[in-house]
């Protein structure tokens, strides 16, 4: 399932819009191919979406679900990612509100909500909630099967949460598309799986079947393409994350482009990033014992740049290329080409 391209879209991103917690909603605004016609947020009411947020979408940003029912919005979608995954108090009203309009509903959070009764209650024929978040069926654990594919399998690594590694997997996807490829996209996370659909909830999946659900996953559709760009999830650096070492694991990467957030230099405020050379052997390090001690190089950096202006971002590439003696670029604000050769040279 994805994200419905035939129906109109709103995205409740209240707080968000301009905050560190809004990336399903600022992705779908930056990918989504649907027919976005609102964004709701309290705090940015009136102002321009391209200016505040460098999207060259430029959709109204209203206060409330009533207010964006003048542009006749279908399907409600929850457009934050915060901490933990849990719907913030404040949220319920507009939630209700739309689903008393007439208005499905598209949740992205840890939260369950299509079995609420008293939402359920509101739901009227044609209504659905879809809980983007739900272990798919027959799992198993993984056996290092991917290894066996004749395809390129790229997963994008971290140093922390939330610093694009999605947004790097899909412009690594068009750009192979470009080059007329047989390139996918692999989600592995609830905005991805509304663009896409075909992928995997990974933080759903219990975690002794995690591993396995990614080389379900990949072994899916590795024959049929020459290019995997899989999404990856959290850091190894991350205290709070679970995600990566089974990515890793079951998608038996041949390549890794490392994302980092220009200028970071902790995790959670308490947790120092090491220089990034010691970052890419660490990666690279578990990486080839996952998959039996082969040769599983980091490529490239692809350096989230969107807070800075362009002089310090070009400042900031440059440094990080001397630092890593690797290709970087900001696979968003200029071109991913640069580590699409990487990859292929790796």
């Amino acid at each position: 399932m994805r994200l419905p391209l035939d129906r109109r879209i709103a995205i409740l991103l209240h707080e968000q819009v301009k905050g560190t917690h809004g990336k399903t909603g600022l992705s779908l605004l930056r990918y989504s191919e649907a027919p976005i016609v609102a964004v709701i947020d309290r705090t940015c009411a009136g102002q321009s979406l391209p200016e505040l947020t460098r999207i060259k979408r430029d959709v109204p940003i209203v206060a409330s679900v009533a207010a964006a029912l003048q542009y006749q919005p279908q399907v409600l979608v929850i457009g934050i990612a915060p901490k933990g995954g849990i719907l913030p108090d404040d949220y319920w009203h507009d939630i209700k509100d739309a689903l008393m309009s007439g208005m499905s509903l598209v949740n992205g959070l840890h939260t369950p909500l299509a079995d609420m009764p008293d939402l359920k209650a509101l739901l009227k024929p044609g209504q659905l909630i879809w809980d983007v978040r739900k272990e798919p069926p027959n799992l198993s654990v993984a056996t290092a099967l991917a290894r066996t594919l004749p395809c390129r399998r790229v997963l994008t690594v971290g140093t922390d949460m939330a610093v694009g590694k999605m947004s790097t997997s899909i412009q690594l996807h068009w750009a192979s598309r470009l080059r007329n490829w047989r390139s996918k996209f692999l989600p592995t996370g609830q905005t991805g799986l509304m663009l896409e659909g075909d992928g995997v909830p990974l933080d759903a999946v219990r975690v002794d079947f995690a591993a396995g659900a990614v080389e379900q996953m990949v072994m899916r559709f590795g024959k049929n393409y020459d290019i995997l760009h899989i999404e990856g999830q959290g850091s190894l650096l991350h205290p709070g994350s679970t995600a990566t070492l089974p990515l890793i694991r079951g998608s038996q990467p041949t390549q890794m482009i490392l994302v980092h957030r220009a200028g970071q230099t902790h995790v959670m405020d308490n947790v120092p990033i090491p220089p990034l050379s010691e970052v890419i052997k660490l990666y690279e390090m578990v990486a080839g014992a996952g998959g039996a001690f082969a040769s599983v190089p980091v490529v490239g950096v692809a350096l989230n740049t969107g807070h800075l202006d362009e002089s310090a971002a070009k400042e900031a590439i440059a440094q990080v290329q001397s630092e890593t003696n690797l290709p970087c670029t900001d696979p968003i604000r200029f071109d991913a080409g640069l580590l699409l050769n990487a990859i292929v040279r790796g």
